[in-house]
């Protein structure tokens, strides 16, 4: 078997979201969630109950997603310009360069306002703001603040280009203040087909107190904290979003309340960039759509990981994918010298998909277990010896898929001897240099796979269906052979289970 060229970037559009088979997933800009139950998530982590996103998500909280269309002839018009609004209805007040929204309704917003929209709708019923060609730049505080409402859905308009910027200081600090440019008490839904550039100068891009679901538009937010947090959960269902942040790119991190925190990926294009983690949750789960974290401290990060499906590409400075328990109090230490126990409220499951990771830690890191039933996983791990392209400090069982992972040889971990697929783990005579080709054949001399190193690599772990448990193989680097045994970990690894 050859293996799959390695991408530098993710390329393609994703034709279709997948929400099929998923009790909570969002169906385009119409659909709401129906798991419910109690939930395995808690403040020290996230127990491990469930194979597949679809089992997680039977005891998480009800997923709601509001609806974005509309009918224009019951929408309510407010033309904005400078620090002034005009509009017929009597749930519209203006004062100094605030709009104030008072009462559920469609309301249909175009224009350059310089000051700040709120919402404050007591009542029952949603409240939805169309976006068409607005602009709205606060000097005081976020441009559009939700303080009050049953639930919002803001829907960028076909065709239109749409932009809001808050001030770099609010006037406005205290507990109750807004902490994003976009920022909402209510649950909130962001979709559409028109596009959406958000600024946060001060804080966050766009903060969802409650969820946060987005089902289309493209949407590019810029921030100098966090890029996009919805506190119980944030789904990403359909669209294009793209996340340059200084915090994390995408968060949602409730961890008090049972089953919220979570970030679900559906479908849709994301690209982020993040100078802390690019994707956080107490439970990060995937089930399709492109995910490209081109840089980031760490990629991945959550109590519980679970991949069913997608395209990702993840670049870290640090770990790739970091399965850890949300509670801070519970981190140690796993390097030589002090060796963590395994977690056993944390998981990294991948059931599908295609994952491929850029990282100078570990590439994949799980502090307690890890499950590889299916996908097609490639792992450019450290060139160092003080991280390992694999570090699972629980059980490690691979039963499917595809796994290659290089590295450095200093803190090699393989999976577990009883693992249901075979694998074969070794250290290189010496490092090899990124252009290599590597091979890999069998005891008749016939090749199981072949790639070419992206990265120096001084070890090579690889699972497939194709490799036979207790069988010997030999794999070859620019002319030097190295003979495995499939099965048997090479001895002197650190970090983790040495199968």
């Amino acid at each position: 078997m050859r293996l799959l060229p390695l991408r530098q970037a993710v390329a393609g559009t994703l034709a279709a979201v997948l929400l099929a088979g998923c009790s909570a997933s969002v169906a385009g800009d119409t659909g709401s969630g129906t798991s419910s139950g109690s939930s395995s998530t808690s403040s020290s982590g996230a127990l491990f109950s469930g194979t597949s996103v679809e089992d997680v998500l039977d005891d998480d909280v009800e997923v709601e997603a509001g609806d974005t269309a509309y009918d224009e002839a019951d929408a309510t018009a407010i033309e904005v310009s400078g620090t002034t609004a005009s509009s017929d209805s009597d749930a519209v007040t203006v004062e100094d360069g605030t709009v104030t929204i008072t009462a559920a309704g469609t309301y249909v917003l175009s224009g350059d306002l310089t000051g700040q929209v709120v919402v404050d709708s007591p009542g029952d019923g949603v409240v939805r703001l169309v976006l068409d060609d607005a602009t709205i730049t606060s000097p005081t505080s976020a441009a559009i603040d939700v303080v009050d409402a049953e639930s919002v859905v803001v829907v960028l308009a076909d065709g239109s280009d749409n932009a809001l910027e808050d001030a770099a200081t609010y006037d406005d600090s205290g507990e109750d203040a807004p902490t994003g440019t976009l920022h909402s008490t209510a649950d909130l839904t962001i979709g559409g087909t028109g596009s959406l550039t958000v600024t946060g100068n001060s804080n966050n891009g766009i903060v969802g107190k409650d969820g946060l679901v987005i089902t289309g538009g493209t949407i590019d937010v810029t921030s100098v904290d966090d890029g996009i947090i919805g506190k119980d959960y944030l789904v990403l269902a359909d669209g294009t979003v793209t996340v340059d942040a200084v915090g994390d790119a995408l968060k949602s991190d409730n961890t008090e309340d049972a089953g919220t925190g979570f970030v679900l990926i559906e479908g849709g294009e994301l690209t982020v960039t993040s100078q802390d983690d690019g994707i956080k949750g107490v439970q990060v789960l995937v089930t399709g759509g492109t995910v490209d974290v081109a840089g980031s401290t760490e990629a991945l990060e959550g109590s519980l990981v679970v991949i069913d499906g997608g395209d990702l590409e993840l670049h870290a400075a640090d770990d790739g994918v970091n399965a850890a328990s949300s509670d801070d109090s519970t981190a140690a230490d796993g390097r030589p010298g002090g060796e963590m126990a395994a977690d056993d409220s944390v998981h990294l499951v991948v059931n599908g998909g295609t994952l491929e990771v850029w990282a100078s830690g570990d590439g994949l890191d799980s502090n307690g277990d890890a499950t590889v039933t299916g996908g097609e996983i490639t792992v450019h791990g450290p060139t160092t010896d003080g991280n390992g392209a694999l570090d699972v400090n629980g059980t490690f069982d691979v039963s499917g898929g595809t796994l290659l992972a290089t590295g450095s040889a200093g803190m090699m971990v393989a999976p577990s001897t009883d693992s249901a697929q075979g694998w074969l783990a070794t250290a290189l005579g010496s490092t090899a240099a990124a252009g290599a080709e590597v091979v890999v054949s069998d005891a008749d001399g016939t090749e199981v796979a072949t790639w070419t190193l992206a990265k120096d690599a001084a070890s090579v772990v690889y699972s497939s269906a194709d490799v036979e448990q207790g069988a010997t193989y030999t794999v070859a680097v620019d002319g030097t052979s190295t003979t495995v045994t499939a099965g048997e970990a090479p001895a002197g690894g650190h970090g983790g289970p040495m199968g």
